[in-house]
Formats: structure tokens, C-alpha cells, sequence
């Protein structure tokens, strides 16, 4: 259970506060709050319904006698998550570099 919570804060770290910060310097003061609103749009609106969508499916899938088959369900996101971070590492460029100041 701890190491569930710990995970989750970190993923939530990594993906929310990191795309808010990262969207925050690249847009620049003349449209942040519109790149922030998009952001925000994005992931806590159209991303959380899909994301619902989907997971009401899988588990609906593996449905079992005794209930649900939770390790396979697990797996399913698992399995997504190490997609996204492999497209992520390889076709993710930053052109320009942030100054650290």
C-alpha cells in the first residue's frame, strides 16, 4: 500500500506539476495562462474521461466468477504507461534550451 501511495505521488509529480512547469516556460508570458488553461483542459478534463472511459472497459473485461481478474487489469495501464514513456524518450525534443534561471 505505501508503495503504491509513493508511487503515485511521484507519477503525479512527474506528469502534472513537470507538464505544468515545462508549458509555464515555453509558452511565455504573452499566452501562458491560455497554455496553462489548455494543459489543464487536456489532462484533468478530455484525459480523466477517456482515461475513465478506458479503465471502465478493461475492467468490465475481466470480469470473472469471483469477481475481477485485478492483476491482468493492472497490467493493461502498466503496460501503456511503458509505451508512452518509450515514445516519450525517443521522439521527445526540447530545440531550445531553458536557462536554469
Amino acid at each position: 500500500m505505501y508503495l503504491g501511495i509513493l508511487l503515485h505521488g511521484i507519477c503525479y509529480d512527474f506528469f502534472f506539476v513537470t507538464g505544468h512547469i515545462y508549458t509555464d516556460k515555453k509558452a511565455g508570458p504573452e499566452i501562458k495562462s491560455a497554455a496553462q488553461g489548455l494543459i489543464t483542459l487536456a489532462t484533468y478534463g478530455v484525459g480523466m474521461l477517456i482515461g475513465f472511459s478506458v479503465a471502465g472497459q478493461i475492467t468490465e473485461s475481466f470480469r470473472t466468477a469471483d469477481g475481477h481478474d485485478w492483476q491482468t487489469i493492472w497490467l493493461i495501464p502498466a503496460g501503456i504507461s511503458f509505451v508512452v514513456m518509450l515514445l516519450f524518450t525517443f521522439f521527445f525534443t526540447d530545440n531550445k534550451k531553458l536557462n536554469a534561471g
